[in-house]
């Protein structure tokens, strides 16, 4: 069975934890493409990096085959150090800011978010409401990413996103809260023959192409199935950041997928699918021992004040929110 060669443009290099992390993840996944889609890489970036770590440990630690990949007796003993490596990390820096916080008190408010104006929403809250603190904001398109700083004491709280009753990611360790749930809508250009509608069906927009901001949960299969049922498969799908989105929307190149919540932008109309067939569920997670109770409640009740500020902003959200009333939050993990 052929194995992962080792080609000689990739010297050896020093090993980081991010690679332990890859090596485990492949190992898990059973394929270099499963792998790849859960660490956000493009497969050849994904064997590129394999290579240059096999170069590092002097050999090869997974064998190739037609069912996927398959552990060596050198990636085997590998794994077992890697077991032991990053929990051990994971705990020292948790224990770590157990300790700071404990001395000092949370001098730096550290927040993660995924795309959207909910997070500077927030920002803005907790510097009136948590004056003396420094508060800092990472922002990633991945949810799983946001999920892994978190666990690791990288961040304090995080503000994501899950699809439907998709549960958010790492549920077991973490705890998350919904702060509210949007009904997905569409950004036409004002000049689209639908924009004067009052909502618009799905199926009306079968022979458009369409924009979203990436992520790494199930809406675009989610999206696609709606389609589906909607009695067409979508043509194209550019995948890129909310600025492009909007850019495409407005040339007309493209309608675009977004949260009901996001603001009125200039030559853009936004209008509720019909039926609304595609939700989308905001949440704030944590990692519940190492954030005081007072502070998560405070930052908790911030995100959720934040989310029904921006919901007022919108011109389209405020109606349909009269007629279909405000979802209520709920527990998503452990508290």
């Amino acid at each position: 069975m052929p194995s992962f060669s080792h080609a000689p443009q990739y010297p050896p290099m020093e090993l980081e934890l991010r690679h332990l992390r890859t090596i485990r993840t492949i190992a898990e996944e059973g394929s270099l493409t499963r792998a790849a889609t859960v660490l956000g890489l493009a497969q050849p970036a994904l064997s590129a990096q394999l290579r240059r770590i096999e170069a590092t440990l002097g050999g090869a630690l997974f064998e190739r085959g037609r069912r996927g990949v398959r552990v060596t007796a050198l990636g085997e003993l590998v794994l077992e150090r890697t077991r032991i490596v990053l929990p051990a990390v994971s705990e020292l820096q948790q224990e770590a800011v157990r300790f700071a916080r404990s001395w000092r008190g949370p001098e730096r408010l550290r927040l993660g978010g995924t795309h959207g104006p909910l997070l500077g929403a927030l920002l803005d809250r907790l510097t009136q409401v948590v004056p003396d603190a420094i508060v800092t904001t990472y922002v990633s398109w991945s949810e799983r990413e946001l999920a892994v700083l978190l666990a690791e004491g990288g961040l304090d709280f995080a503000l994501a996103g899950t699809c439907g009753s998709t549960a958010p990611p790492d549920a077991t360790r973490l705890a998350w809260r919904e702060i509210a749930v949007d009904p997905v809508f569409v950004m036409l250009p004002d000049s689209h023959p639908l924009a004067s509608c009052a909502e618009v069906r799905l199926s009306a927009l079968a022979d458009e192409e369409w924009a979203c901001v990436p992520g790494d949960g199930c809406f675009a299969d989610c999206f696609t199935a709606a389609c589906a049922r909607a009695g067409f498969s979508p043509r194209r799908m550019y995948e890129t950041d909310t600025a492009s989105c909007v850019h495409l929307v407005q040339v007309g190149r493209a309608v675009g997928l977004c949260r009901a919540s996001f603001p009125t932008t200039p030559g853009i109309t936004t209008r509720p699918l019909a039926g609304t067939p595609l939700l989308w569920r905001h949440v704030l997670g944590w990692h519940p021992t190492l954030q005081q109770p007072d502070l998560t409640a405070t930052v908790l009740a911030e995100a959720r004040g934040a989310h029904a500020r921006t919901a007022e902003g919108s011109d389209s959200y405020r109606p349909w929110l009269a007629a279909h009333g405000e979802h209520t939050a709920q527990s998503l993990g452990p508290s």
